[in-house]
C-alpha cells in the first residue's frame, strides 16, 4: 500500500507491507535511490504494518520493487501502475 503526503514540491510516499509478509527484512528498491537495496529498509510500526517513507520530486514517475530476504523481488499490488516488472509510483 501507498500513503501519500504532498508537501509544496516534495512527495513523500510511504511504502506500507504487512509485519510479516513476506517474513525478514524488506527494503524498497528503485529509480529514485539508483536500485540500492538496503537504502530504504521497511521498518515495524505500531499498527502492525511496516514501512518507509521517501520523499520524491512532485509531479514525476518512478519505478520500484521491493526486496525480501533470500533475494525475493515482488511487487506492489496497491501501485499506481506497472510497466512490465516494475511497479510504478505517480507524485
Amino acid at each position: 500500500m501507498l500513503e501519500r503526503k504532498q508537501l509544496k514540491d516534495r512527495t513523500y510516499i510511504t511504502f506500507v507491507l504487512p509485519a510479516d509478509t513476506p517474513p525478514g527484512p524488506v527494503s524498497v528498491v528503485g529509480d529514485f535511490n539508483d536500485w540500492q537495496p538496503g537504502t530504504h529498509s521497511l521498518a515495524p510500526r505500531e499498527d502492525g504494518t511496516r514501512a518507509v517513507t521517501v520523499a520524491l520530486p512532485g509531479k514525476s514517475v518512478h519505478s520500484f520493487r521491493y526486496l525480501a530476504a533470500d533475494d525475493h523481488w515482488f511487487d506492489d499490488e496497491h501501485a499506481d501502475s506497472h510497466d512490465g516488472i516494475n511497479s510504478r509510483v505517480h507524485t
